[in-house]
């Protein structure tokens, strides 16, 4: 069984990451793989589906019903927290990217893009078209 302190947590991680049991649809299924005859034959294996967020979790890591809904619960707060966290990032990292634009360069950066810059310039006039003089001969 899952211990009471346990159970205090996940529920923490849920109010944390806004998951409510009112949002939640559970089923339960027959569970697969290794274990034998007792997960396949008990409808053990627990799925959630969090509706405002249009997660499916499905969790049957272990053979208690009961067990298998706190994990399930605590994997979806899990991944809601970490899809908050990736959308905060993403922004983090635009405004970087931004900042990064906008910042002035050295001098002697400055120089050795600029001259970067005339090498490849003379390079693409180099493969210029040669039209070659016409010849009325014949």
């Amino acid at each position: 069984m899952i211990s009471k302190e346990t159970v205090e947590k996940i529920k923490r991680r849920m109010e944390l990451a806004s998951v409510f049991e009112d949002d939640i649809e559970e089923s339960f299924i027959l569970g697969s793989g290794s274990g034998g005859q007792k997960v396949n034959k008990t409808a053990s294996t627990v799925r959630l589906h969090h509706a405002p967020s249009q997660l499916m979790i499905k969790c049957g890591q272990n053979r208690s019903r009961e067990v298998n809904r706190w994990l399930a619960r605590q994997e979806l707060a899990e991944k809601i927290l970490e899809k908050e966290k990736s959308e905060h990032s993403k922004r983090i990292q635009e405004r970087e990217k931004i900042r990064r634009q906008k910042r002035r360069r050295s001098r002697r950066q400055q120089a050795r893009m600029l001259d970067e810059k005339s090498r490849h310039g003379e390079k693409k006039a180099a493969r210029a078209r040669v039209d070659l003089p016409a010849d009325d001969s014949i």
